[in-house]
């Protein structure tokens, strides 16, 4: 019998034995749960919390397995580097791309105006948090995390960008070894069947980790929050569905794929990704799904754990849409010359929203610190709004990171063009080859 993508038996059909039914089955008890009784739905919180943990524990390894075997697997090392530049060129284009949309977006619907909100009236207490992580977030700090205290350290960290490092290093020490390499390299083989066996275990439990993490998101906030904010929540959930539909819908054409049969082919993932607010949930499923679209596994090694760090366009929308917002509710006056600086600030703090806790507030915070324009302290209002927000940019950084993935396979010659089209290509395409 055939295996299922994460290499464990296919499920039973029918709508009842698929995945992303049972999760969005999860999410929406956990919704009603939370609405009507928020004491228990906040008590829900550790269910939601073991899943995001279990898979944060087979992340590491998960990308050190793939991303050796891929390099290793590369006769020339010269296309490693070359791959790295391109995804790292498309990476700040994109991202460049999404602070400008998030930018222009906001200021022509103003969400905020009108709002004339106090600085000195609002709570700052409860950003303290984030404020104070903030400071720690220099682009120099940043750089010199990537390289971790000790091999073994990189996968004890959680930070994705510590494990490619030490990743890419060995796949290329292990590419240089030549046939001495080859037992090495076998194993890594057989150790990336058990983990990716793991994870396909791990995801029976996504039903219950989704219903927990949402059940906690909605009895903490309540609906509260949805009301006197909801201006700005429904702008910025427009602006992903525009980004998405005409940046994405652009990029996917120019590759010949279907960007409504990507988002049915991740549809298990977007899912998940809604529900607990966290794309790291989905890294390991993510890595195995463009492998079966076609691309080649050296090109998905490293462009997705890289992406996480360096392509988050939803982030970037995210951003630039809160941080006007903040002015605006504010009455802090925004020249041209703010705005860019801002773009300018937030190319470089973006790239630092992986692997921190409550990352893209922490990175806003430290925006806001370092241009010393809009009150660090108006972050306060949009704390009880953040992760429903989140729901929105974890969508685009997903479907992002995974067109990246195939733009750079794509651009490298390593697009198997039969298995795209019998997954995510377009449907005109999918005949041809037929």
């Amino acid at each position: 019998m055939e295996n299922t993508i994460d290499g464990t038996p296919p499920r039973r059909k029918g709508i009842l034995g698929q995945l992303w039914f049972q999760v969005l089955a999860g999410t929406i008890i956990g919704i009603v749960l939370g609405h009507y009784a928020p004491g228990i739905g906040v008590a829900m919180k550790p269910f939601g919390d073991a899943f995001i943990k279990l898979i944060k524990m087979m992340i590491g390894p998960i990308i050190f397995v793939t991303v050796v075997h891929g390099i290793a697997g590369m006769n020339d090392m010269k296309s490693v580097g070359r791959m790295a530049l391109k995804s790292l060129i498309y990476f700040e284009v994109i991202t460049t791309l999404a602070l400008v949309f998030g930018l222009v977006a906001v200021n022509l619907w103003k969400p905020g105006a009108g709002m004339n909100i106090d600085p000195a009236t609002l709570n700052a207490d409860a950003v303290k948090g984030y404020v104070a992580t903030a400071h720690d977030q220099s682009m120099t700090a940043y750089i010199l995390n990537i390289i971790p205290d000790t091999f073994v350290s990189a996968f004890t960290g959680g930070y994705v960008l510590q494990v490619l490092f030490v990743a890419v290093l060995f796949g290329i020490a292990l590419a240089s070894l030549g046939e001495r390499g080859k037992p090495v390299y076998n194993v890594i083989d057989s150790a990336s069947q058990g983990f990716f066996r793991i994870i396909g275990y791990i995801m029976f439990f996504a039903p219950l980790g989704a219903f927990g993490a949402i059940a906690f998101t909605v009895g903490q906030f309540g609906t509260a929050s949805l009301i006197s904010l909801g201006e700005l929540i429904i702008q910025f959930f427009i602006v992903c569905a525009l980004f998405t539909v005409f940046v994405f819908g652009t990029i996917a054409w120019w590759c010949d794929v279907s960007l409504w049969r990507l988002m049915g082919y991740l549809k298990d993932e977007i899912i998940i990704v809604a529900a607990t607010t966290s794309t790291e949930t989905v890294l390991p499923r993510l890595v195995q799904k463009m492998r079966g679209a076609g691309c080649e596994e050296s090109v998905v090694g490293f462009v997705i754990p890289a992406g996480y760090s360096f392509n988050l366009d939803g982030t970037c929308l995210y951003l630039t849409t809160v941080a006007v917002f903040l002015a605006q509710a504010t009455n802090t006056p925004l020249t041209t010359w703010h705005e860019l600086t801002l773009v300018g600030v937030l190319l470089l703090t973006s790239k630092g929203a992986a692997g921190v806790a409550g990352a893209a507030f922490v990175v806003l915070a430290a925006t806001l610190n370092t241009t010393g324009v809009i009150p660090v302290a108006s972050i306060a209002l949009i704390l009880g709004i953040h992760r429903i927000l989140a729901e929105g940019l974890t969508f685009v950084n997903l479907i992002g990171n995974a067109l990246a993935t195939v733009v750079i396979a794509k651009w490298e010659g390593k697009l198997d063009p039969v298995m795209l089209a019998a997954t995510i290509g377009r449907r005109r395409n999918e005949r041809k080859t037929a």
